[in-house]
């Protein structure tokens, strides 16, 4: 019997059991396209300006300066969370050979052109240099303040005999430079009753007006007839007039002038002048323009001392009285000498020669005192103190960390004394004031 055939009917289609609604995974919602530009703006529209000027903060000194170039208003946001102080880009100073060590006599230090040290050669950092001045080489730098260099020319100048020397002026960041020349004699009244008894002392920068623009003052003195005067240069833009001050009669210089140091410290907004071998310091007042006399602690008066500026600001001075490095600080108060108060130890001088590393460094204290000094505060206001020896090299110490760290070229040259600190001429100009 054959078997039955299959119908020709309409086809069916199997069914098949339907998930349960627990097990349906829903479909994503669609989400219409917005154009980039139009979500950008929408993110920086929402942030108020107390939000981006939080985050402007958190960003390094050169990106800070670049999210300045955005807009007006991103300028205007920048300019209120910049740093109070301007920035420190590192140091300028002329390398020195190093002299024998004592007793022998000290041959004549052969001074290269200056040179600029990042404040950390390890980082991205601007390398300034002088290239830019052909004639700098003959000069030698007397001053840095608000981003300028002031240099005195490096032949012997003839400071007796009434002659003043001309002045170069340089911005390294912007690269630009002036040549001042001599005040002229006809700014003092009478030049030639003076003249035969002048004796010039030396210069320093007092204030800039414009960031960029070689805009700015700068003064030198000299002693004429036992007192100090003071020669005020107005800089415009490279354009430069002379006025001569008044002598300042309350101050006598009874002693030899020759005893200046010529190089002046920017301290605490005062300008100072060491006189070698005395217990006072001749302060120059920038608003003033007046000279007076500031006398040192009466327990310094035999020991060799160096004005300068703590971290926070404060008028300083360091000595190595009683065989140790010393931190004096201007104030009154319980065993205040003269105005000044002792704050702290920064080192026994013994302990500093066995931790500087140099063998042949001495350790009898008379020895040492001869061969180990203090030669400045660090004027970039970092909490160092540099130490000057007699033959066995240059160093600095940290006050509060006591690191040390010998100051010497790859070439075998030690850092010249003294070593200016280069500040960037702050704010820049580029960045609009907050009104």
């Amino acid at each position: 019997m054959a078997p039955p055939r299959k119908s020709a009917g309409k086809k069916t289609k199997r069914k098949t059991k339907s998930p349960s609604s627990s097990t349906l995974v829903p479909s994503p919602p669609t989400v219409e396209p917005q154009p980039a530009a139009a979500a950008a703006a929408a993110s920086i529209d929402v942030l108020t300006e107390f939000v981006l000027q939080d985050i402007l903060r958190r960003l390094s000194l050169a990106d800070l300066l670049r999210a300045a170039l955005v807009s007006h208003r991103w300028s205007r946001l920048v300019y209120r969370c910049l740093p109070r102080d301007p920035p420190l880009l590192g140091y300028f100073f002329h390398p020195t050979d190093v002299p024998p060590p004592y007793p022998e006599a000290d041959s004549k230090i052969q001074h290269t052109p200056a040179v600029f040290l990042p404040l950390d050669a390890s980082a991205p950092a601007p390398r300034l240099s002088l290239d830019f001045a052909p004639d700098a080489f003959r000069f030698y730098v007397y001053d840095s303040h608000q981003g300028l260099l002031l240099l005195e020319p490096s032949e012997r100048i003839r400071r007796a005999g009434g002659s003043l020397p001309r002045f170069l002026v340089l911005d390294p960041a912007t690269r630009r430079r002036v040549l001042l020349p001599p005040p002229p004699r006809d700014t003092v009244p009478d030049d030639r009753r003076w003249r035969s008894s002048r004796y010039y002392v030396g210069s320093a920068l007092l204030s800039r007006t414009h960031p960029t623009k070689l805009c700015f003052e700068a003064v030198c003195f000299a002693i004429d007839g036992g007192h100090p005067r003071a020669w005020v240069a107005s800089v415009d833009d490279g354009r430069c007039s002379w006025r001569a001050l008044p002598r300042e009669e309350d101050v006598l210089v009874d002693f030899d002038p020759y005893w200046f140091e010529g190089r002046a410290v920017h301290a605490a907004g005062k300008i100072c002048w060491h006189i070698c071998n005395s217990w006072r310091l001749l302060v120059l007042d920038p608003s003033t323009l007046s000279f007076s006399y500031l006398p040192v602690p009466d327990a310094l008066s035999e020991h060799k001392y160096r004005i300068g500026e703590t971290p926070d600001g404060r008028l300083c001075m360091v000595t190595d009285a009683e065989e140790e490095l010393q931190l004096w600080v201007r104030g009154e108060g319980r065993g205040s000498d003269n105005g000044w108060v002792l704050e702290k130890i920064i080192v026994d001088l013994a302990v500093f020669c066995d931790d500087a590393g140099v063998p042949d460094l001495p350790s009898d204290p008379t020895y040492r005192t001869h061969v180990v000094w203090p030669s400045d505060m660090d004027a970039g206001r970092t909490g160092k103190v540099f130490i000057k020896t007699w033959g066995f090299g240059r160093f600095s110490f940290h006050m509060d960390t006591g690191k040390i760290e010998r100051l010497s070229t790859k070439r075998g040259k030690e850092y010249g004394h003294p070593m200016f600190a280069y500040f960037l001429s702050w704010p820049p100009a580029f960045l609009a004031p907050d009104n």
